[in-house]
């Protein structure tokens, strides 16, 4: 039987309207899903995408819905110590008591950018290196980045290992009632990176400079919002979505609470020189 047959055969044997039931059934799930799923917390838009981030969180609370459990299985490892090569590959299998329900495939290694490479500031080059043969940037306060080797890479193997396992298990959900449809995956590996290097690398000068991107004070630095209102800063440090500006400001208060103590010290300290002067003045 050549394969048009083959097809012709299938489809004759296909029973409409089951198909047509299962179709409403996963657009029903589909609709309950987006309905429960919190946009920030279990999936994010990431300006230029086409869908929908999913994100650990998110897929964790959607194997639970499901009533799936989850099983991890390295199926290739490298661990190279000397050229400094890490790469893991990992599976995914969702279960719902003793039957398989579906599996996915994640892989992570350390030749992927986020990993080989880390962004510098101008001030933390190695000695003799030429910042002109050097990949740069400009990061979000206007400062120039260099891109260097990363020398510390053996500290991530299990950062690696840990990312191939993640991306196998948002793999595998997706598969789950056609979820691939709603959400994508790509995109929160390199968000999570850039973020994690603004937070890590962040100044107090930068702090300042942290311009927000909403509310009322929208447009304006973090040192201007202080300023303004002080309490806004407080709900920012607790209440802010992304860890930077979380950290720029708690960065923000510190540096104006021990700014405020070193000026009541010098102004004790001014005030005790005074009493001393006064009492040893003859008249």
């Amino acid at each position: 039987m050549d394969n048009e047959n083959m097809m012709m055969s299938l489809i004759e044997n296909v029973e409409v309207n089951e198909i047509v039931g299962t179709l409403n059934k996963i657009t029903q799930v589909q609709a309950a899903v987006q309905k429960e799923l919190k946009q920030g917390h279990d999936y994010d838009t990431i300006p230029g995408t086409s869908k929908p981030t999913l994100l650990k969180p998110g897929a964790e609370k959607l194997l639970m819905m499901f009533g799936l459990t989850s099983e991890y299985e390295i199926i290739e490892r490298i661990e190279d110590y000397e050229r400094g090569i890490f790469a893991y590959t990992m599976k995914c299998t969702l279960s719902k008591g003793n039957y398989k329900i579906t599996e996915g495939v994640g892989s992570c290694n350390s030749k992927e950018n986020k990993y080989r490479w880390r962004w510098v500031k101008e001030g933390d080059l190695p000695t003799g290196i030429d910042k002109s043969s050097l990949k740069q940037r400009s990061n979000r306060w206007g400062k120039v980045e260099y891109q260097i080797e990363n020398d510390e890479i053996y500290s991530q193997a299990n950062t690696i290992l840990k990312m191939a396992k993640k991306r196998a298990q948002i793999d595998a959900t997706l598969t789950v009632a056609s979820l691939s449809e709603l959400f994508t995956q790509d995109i929160e590996d390199m968000r999570q990176f850039i973020q994690q290097e603004e937070v890590s690398n962040l100044t107090d000068v930068e702090a300042e400079n942290v311009k927000l991107t909403f509310g009322k004070y929208k447009g304006k630095t973090l040192k201007e919002v202080h300023e303004i209102q002080p309490d806004y800063l407080d709900w920012l440090a607790s209440n802010a979505k992304e860890e930077v500006m979380k950290k720029a400001a708690n960065m923000v208060l510190n540096s104006s609470k021990n700014n405020k103590e070193s000026n009541n010290k010098q102004d004790e300290k001014v005030e005790g020189f005074d009493e001393v002067i006064e009492n040893e003045l003859p008249f």
